[in-house]
């Protein structure tokens, strides 16, 4: 089997990384897959240095004739037995170059975010219909999709993203690597979270909650992971002037960080208070390394944890509403417990990426 991956995106987020996930666990599996990316982007340089077969063009915008007629030269002599793409975008690419071509190679969109805008026009109409199969990562994108592209129902799958469960196991990391690295205490109790700088993301929720338990407890450490996109930089700053206006000294900005799980097992509690995700991999991720958490109720969070089972659920947006769920789970230590063992329990059973890769492959091979 051979296919031809895309991303054409310029971002380092969630849906960059988790293609090149996606694309190892493939290759994993002796398929042989390509990957068409954006030249010189932050996935470009990545997946060359994992050796993945790479093919980048330059695309900004929505209409660039020349990088179809060479996408559709790619297809034509790449001989690939379907297309899947990462990012709806590169549907404005891929569906014009098959229609050049005249072929009826399988193409699969996997959409990773929800859109607020109805694209129901003539012109998203050709190109949906070309589009084979899409996998909706959560309940709620395949409501996004339903109601926001020309797509029937049974167009649609529902194929939640995956993590590696053997590499976020709290039995084979070391608890003390990060909290040693950062002088925390044995007896203080470590607050994090793990998103890049980005609007929505909830930072300013989480620094209000994080002054606010200040005022209460003096034994709490709060560690802030992830770094600006391009383009996010002054809003980071923002962050982290307001986290100063806050007088927060027991907060650390560690930027990017590639030991995830050794930085996850570091906390005693995961906060994942962003306004709007569509699925959210990092709190799946805190929850295999049996993490408790506090997460905002709302979008594709809601297909991960579960309310006073893995976590407690605090209204999106409510600074105040996550200092008290929060401050639940310092005055428990049984409950993180529980909740951390029910989380790590759900993570395996749900979200396991070689039993999620196993249906992606079963999905290739029925188109095929």
């Amino acid at each position: 089997m051979k296919i031809l991956y895309s991303c054409l995106s310029d971002s380092w987020g969630g849906m960059e990384m988790y293609t090149l996930t996606a694309v190892k666990q493939l290759l994993k599996r002796n398929i042989y897959v390509e990957l068409l990316c954006i030249a010189e982007s932050r996935i470009h340089i990545e997946a060359n240095n994992l050796g993945i077969m790479i093919h980048p063009i330059k695309a900004s915008g929505y209409i660039h004739p020349f990088s179809t007629l060479k996408t559709a030269a790619l297809i034509r002599n790449g001989k690939y037995n379907l297309i899947h793409t990462q990012a709806s975008k590169d549907l404005w690419i891929f569906v014009p170059a098959l229609c050049l071509l005249k072929s009826k190679i399988p193409l699969v969109l996997t959409k990773q975010m929800g859109s607020g805008i109805a694209k129901k026009d003539f012109l998203h109409k050709k190109i949906y219909n070309r589009v084979t199969k899409a996998v909706a990562i959560s309940r709620t994108i395949k409501d996004n999709l339903l109601k926001t592209v020309p797509l029937t129902e049974d167009k649609i799958v529902l194929m939640h993203n995956g993590i590696t469960i053997d590499k976020f196991d709290p039995a084979k990391t070391d608890k003390n690597k990060v909290r040693n690295e950062f002088d925390f205490g044995y007896d203080e109790i470590v607050i994090g979270m793990l998103a890049r700088f980005s609007r929505g993301k909830g930072h300013e929720e989480f620094l209000y909650a994080a002054k606010e338990l200040n005022k209460k407890h003096k034994n709490l450490k709060y560690l802030i992971v992830g770094e600006a996109s391009r383009g996010e930089e002054d809003y980071a700053d923002s962050i982290k002037k307001l986290a100063a206006d806050y007088k927060l000294d027991n907060l650390i900005f560690a930027g990017f960080r590639s030991d995830t799980p050794d930085v996850l097992s570091a906390f005693d509690i995961f906060i994942f208070p962003s306004h709007a995700e569509a699925f959210g991999i990092a709190l799946a991720e805190a929850m295999a390394m049996g993490l408790p958490s506090v997460c905002s109720n709302s979008d594709g969070v809601l297909d991960i944890a579960v309310d006073d089972e893995t976590g407690y659920l605090f209204t999106t947006r409510d600074g105040e509403d996550l200092k008290n769920k929060t401050e639940k789970l310092i005055n428990s230590p049984e409950t993180r417990t529980r909740f951390g063992i029910a989380a790590r329990k759900r993570a395996v059973e749900h979200f396991d990426i070689e039993k999620l890769t196993d249906k992606v492959v079963e999905l290739y091979n029925e188109l095929i």
